[in-house]
C-alpha cells in the first residue's frame, strides 16, 4: 500500500478517534511527538509503518489546528475538536452513553440529544477527511465505537472505497442495545462497511441479531445482505421484502485482536529490564508472592472486586501480608467524567482501608499506583509478578493478559483471567474466573499461590504458544485479507438471499 503519485491521497487509510502520537516537550523547549502507548496503537503501528499509510485522528487536545505531518513513517492527518465537541461527542456520547451501554450497563448510560448531535457532526468530519485523502479504490479501516457512523457516511460519498470497521469493545445483546434511542442509525452506519470485525463470536452474533430485529435484513452465518438503492420502506427501513432489489454482502465476524508479541519477548530478554524486575521485588521486600493488576481506572475492569477478594483473604488469614503483596497499577482515565471520579474515590478508599487494617511497618498489603508507565517498566513488572490478576467485568479483549504471557519466556507466573474478557476465548489455560463470584476469585488466588512448578510451566507454555502464534501481525493480515476478498467478490447482486441458500 503506497501513496498515489500526487502524494496527497493514499491507498490505505486508518481512521480512529486518536492519532497514534502524543505531544511532548523537547529539551530545547520545542514541542514534538512520540508514539502513544495503548492497545490500538500497539496493534497498528507496525502495519502503518510497513504500508506507507495515513492515519486520521484527533491530536488529543482541544482547539488544536494542525496541518498533516509525518512521524516515524506514518502520515498523520489531525482532526480538530473544540472543547464543547470533546465534552459532548467524546466524554458524553462516546464515554457516557456508548461505553457503559456496550459494557452491559455496568454503569448507567446517559441519553442526551445534544450529545448525539455532536457525535453525528464529529463522525461526519472524520468521514470527510478520510474521503478527501483516500485514493480511488483505496482501503479505509475505521476503528472503534467513537466512529460507528463513519462507514455509512463514507459509503454514501465514496462507494469506490473498500471499507473495514473494527469494534474494539464488546457489542451488547439486543435487549441492552435496544435501549439506545439512535440504535437504527448506529446499525445503519456500521453496515456501510464491507467487513465489520468484533472481538468475540458472541459480539458478532449480537450485531447480526440487532440487524434482523431492527431492519429485517437477511443474515446467514457471518453474512448480512444489505439492500442498496432507494427501494426501502421509508417508514420502517425494511428492504428485505423487496425481491430483485440489488443487495450488498457485508461480513460481520470475530477477529480477536492481539499484541506485537515479538516486541514484548525482546523487551523481557533485555538484561536491564530483568535487573529492574529483580529490583522491584527487592523494593517490595522480596515477598513470596507478588500479585499484579494493570488497568485503566475504569469501572469495567473489576478492580474493586479483586481488592475485596484480597482483603477477605487477609482478614481470613488465608494469606499473610508478609508473604503476599498486590501491586495495582491504575492509569488515569476520563478524569472529567463523574462516574470515573467517583470510582477513583472508591478504589483509593478501599486501598487505604485494607492497608490500614492489614499492613505493617515493613509490609504494605497493596501498592497502589495511579499513573501510567513506559512499556519497559511494565515489562519489568510483568517479570516480577508471580500472579497476574485480570478481573474485568466486561472487556472486549484485554491485551494486558496477552502482554503478561508474552513476557514470560521463563514459563513462570500464573494468569488469573475473567471469563468476561475476550482474551478468555484464546487463553484457556489461564485460571478462568467469574469476578462477581468473590469466593471463586479468592480460591483462584490460593490455587495460583499453591500451584506446583510443573503445572505453572505447562499452563504458561500453552498460553505462550497461543499468543506467539496469533500476534497482531496475523490479526491485521487476516482482517485485511478478508477485506481485500470482500472488495473483489462481487458484493452487489440482484439475487435475494433466500435464492442463494
Amino acid at each position: 500500500m503506497t501513496t498515489s503519485s500526487s502524494g496527497e491521497t493514499y491507498d490505505f487509510v486508518v481512521v480512529a478517534n486518536r492519532l497514534p502520537v502524543d505531544s511532548v516537550s523537547q529539551p530545547d523547549g520545542s514541542s514534538g511527538w512520540r508514539m502513544s502507548p495503548g492497545g490500538l496503537v500497539a496493534a497498528l503501528e507496525p502495519l502503518m509503518k510497513a504500508s506507507d499509510g495515513a492515519w486520521v485522528g484527533w491530536p488529543g487536545a482541544p482547539d488544536v489546528e494542525l496541518d498533516p505531518f509525518e512521524h516515524e513513517g506514518i502520515r498523520m492527518v489531525p482532526i480538530a475538536l473544540n472543547g464543547e465537541e470533546i465534552e459532548n461527542y467524546y466524554e458524553g456520547f462516546s464515554n457516557d452513553t456508548l461505553w457503559p451501554l456496550y459494557h452491559d450497563v455496568i454503569a448507567q448510560p446517559g441519553y442526551h440529544r445534544e450529545w448525539w448531535e455532536a457525535y453525528v457532526a464529529v463522525n461526519r468530519r472524520f468521514a470527510e477527511a478520510a474521503a478527501r485523502i483516500s485514493d480511488t479504490g483505496a482501503t479505509v479501516w475505521v476503528h472503534d465505537y467513537q466512529l460507528q457512523l463513519v462507514p455509512g457516511m463514507l459509503r454514501e460519498t465514496r462507494p469506490d472505497l473498500t471499507i473495514g470497521f473494527f469494534n474494539h469493545i464488546p457489542f451488547p445483546a439486543y435487549g441492552i442495545f435496544s435501549q439506545l434511542p439512535w440504535r437504527r442509525q448506529i446499525i445503519s452506519g456500521l453496515l456501510g462497511a464491507d467487513i465489520i470485525g468484533f472481538q468475540r463470536v458472541a459480539d458478532a452474533g449480537n450485531f447480526s441479531r440487532a440487524v434482523r430485529r431492527l431492519f429485517g435484513y437477511e443474515t446467514k452465518g457471518t453474512r448480512v445482505w444489505v439492500p442498496v438503492g432507494d427501494s426501502s420502506d421509508e417508514t420502517t427501513g425494511d428492504r428485505s421484502s423487496v425481491r430483485g432489489a440489488p443487495v450488498r454482502r457485508v461480513i460481520a465476524r470475530a477477529f480477536p485482536i492481539s499484541i506485537d508479541a515479538t516486541s514484548y519477548v525482546e523487551l523481557a530478554g533485555q538484561p536491564e529490564v530483568q535487573a529492574r524486575a529483580r529490583q522491584i521485588r527487592e523494593e517490595l521486600g522480596n515477598p513470596k508472592t507478588i500479585m499484579l493488576g494493570v488497568d485503566r481506572l475504569d469501572y469495567t475492569k473489576g478492580i474493586g472486586h479483586r481488592l475485596k477478594a484480597f482483603g477477605e483473604l487477609l482478614a481470613e488469614h488465608r494469606v499473610d501480608v508478609e508473604d503476599v503483596t498486590l501491586v495495582q497499577v491504575a492509569s488515569p482515565s476520563r478524569e472529567r467524567v463523574a462516574s470515573y471520579m467517583q470510582l477513583r474515590d472508591e478504589i483509593e478508599l478501599t486501598v487505604g482501608r485494607i492497608n490500614g487494617d492489614y499492613g505493617s511497618i515493613g509490609h504494605t498489603a497493596i501498592n497502589y499506583l495511579h499513573q501510567g508507565y513506559p512499556r519497559e517498566e511494565m515489562v519489568a513488572l510483568y517479570l516480577a509478578a508471580d500472579i497476574m490478576l485480570v478481573t474485568a467485568l466486561r472487556d472486549g479483549m484485554n491485551l494486558v493478559a496477552k502482554e503478561y504471557v508474552a513476557t514470560r519466556a521463563d514459563l513462570g507466573g500464573v494468569l488469573i483471567l475473567s471469563e468476561f474478557a475476550g482474551a478468555s476465548d484464546d487463553l484457556r489455560q489461564a485460571l478462568l474466573i467469574n469476578p462477581h463470584d468473590i469466593d471463586g476469585v479468592k480460591d483462584a488466588i490460593i490455587a495460583a499461590i499453591d500451584m506446583p512448578h510443573a503445572e505453572r510451566r505447562r499452563r504458561m507454555r500453552a498460553l505462550r504458544k497461543r499468543v506467539l502464534e496469533n500476534d497482531v501481525v496475523k490479526w491485521s493480515r487476516v482482517f485485511l485479507d478478508e477485506l481485500a476478498h470482500a472488495s473483489t467478490s462481487h458484493p452487489v447482486s440482484h439475487e435475494h438471499p433466500e435464492e442463494r441458500k
